[in-house]
């Protein structure tokens, strides 16, 4: 018979694809897995540091399925029940498993997410939408661009032509709107510089976005900042990452019209595919605001260019960031209702 080594074992328990979290007696988390620091959005030290009645604050039948196993020792299953997070701001929807070890004196808490399967859907479906777009747009943008400079040519040359000053206003307005949609055509077509990669400290680019919108903004805006610091460093264009954390950030504060707060958060995730290419280790940012949220007919398409719930808007600031965080191997998400609006930005960190 092999007998595993007490480092294997715990290799094993680190591997695992279900969360697992452990409870001693009075409730108190005392080991969690990485697998559980995917699903509750925290480090397993955070996870650590509370018991299970403070995790799971306000999801009842979950605590008294637990504190029920603990008392009379049985195994006992729960399906489809409620698991609000309040620390992470999530509410997830779980199976549980509960196993008491008698012999240790604890409770084995087994958490499998149940909407996990569409989740992993609604990523591949956002990654294919993605492809699609990029290379639909790119062609119709080559195609508006070479007419373009045409008719900003002739009206140049026109404009010399002219006798009058006041004609000359018409062809002020043909090269004015020329050099306009000119503007928004690379804009669609995105970045064409080369990536300048280099390691950087994520917390500096979120810093930096925050001083922005905050100069721009009225002091009605509030920014929270719950930063994980013991992330390693990213290897990214810190360029491309501020505007694509600065657009998803102005769309919040400009929907909220600069009254209200932003969340911005970093944790680190483990075991994570996007698309067909699997990361064992990731960062990931939440950006979350208590605006009024996204019209749920328009949260399949927000990623989509030109599409926008604003008469001033583009509809180019998502799409853009979308584009700039896949050039990383990364991937945007996004859930809203109203009151809590979350951009999930996951970033792959080098092996």
């Amino acid at each position: 018979m092999i007998q595993m080594k007490q480092c294997e074992k715990e290799k094993v328990f680190e591997n695992l694809s279900t969360s697992v979290l452990v409870v001693d007696p009075e409730l108190q988390i005392i080991l969690a897995n990485p697998a559980s620091e995917n699903l509750l959005a925290m480090s397993a030290n955070r996870i650590e540091e509370h018991s299970i009645d403070q995790l799971f604050l306000g999801s009842e039948e979950l605590i008294s399925l637990i504190k029920h196993s603990l008392e009379t020792e049985h195994v006992f299953t729960g399906n489809g029940l409620d698991a609000q997070i309040p620390i992470s701001q999530k509410t997830l929807k779980v199976d549980c498993v509960l196993t008491p070890i008698s012999m240790e004196q604890c409770l084995i808490v087994e958490l499998t997410r149940v909407d996990e399967k569409l989740k992993i859907e609604m990523e591949d479906n956002i990654v294919a939408q993605q492809n699609v777009m990029k290379e639909l747009v790119r062609g119709l943008a080559h195609e508006v661009k070479n007419p373009l400079g045409g008719i900003r040519g002739a009206a140049q040359l026109l404009e010399h032509e002219l006798p009058s000053d006041e004609l000359k206003e018409y062809t002020d307005v043909i090269i004015g709107e020329a050099d306009r949609l000119q503007k928004l055509v690379d804009e669609l077509l995105g970045p064409n510089k080369p990536q300048d990669k280099i390691p950087i400290n994520i917390h500096v680019v979120l810093e930096r976005v925050r001083q922005l919108v905050d100069v721009e903004s009225s002091h009605k805006l509030i920014f929270i900042r719950d930063y994980d610091p013991s992330l390693p460093d990213l290897i990214a264009d810190k360029n491309q990452l501020i505007q694509a954390i600065l657009n998803i950030v102005k769309n919040a504060d400009q929907a909220m019209s600069s009254q209200g707060s932003i969340t911005l958060r970093t944790r680190s995730r483990r075991n994570v595919r996007i698309g067909s290419n699997h990361h064992r280790l990731l960062v990931q940012i939440d950006i979350i605001d208590n605006g009024p949220g996204i019209k749920p007919e328009m949260l399949d398409q927000i990623f989509y260019p030109l599409i926008t719930g604003r008469a001033d808007g583009t509809g180019l600031g998502l799409s853009i960031a979308q584009t700039l965080v896949a050039n990383h191997g990364g991937l945007i998400e996004c859930s809203s209702k109203p009151g809590n609006t979350v951009f999930t930005i996951l970033l792959p960190l080098a092996s």
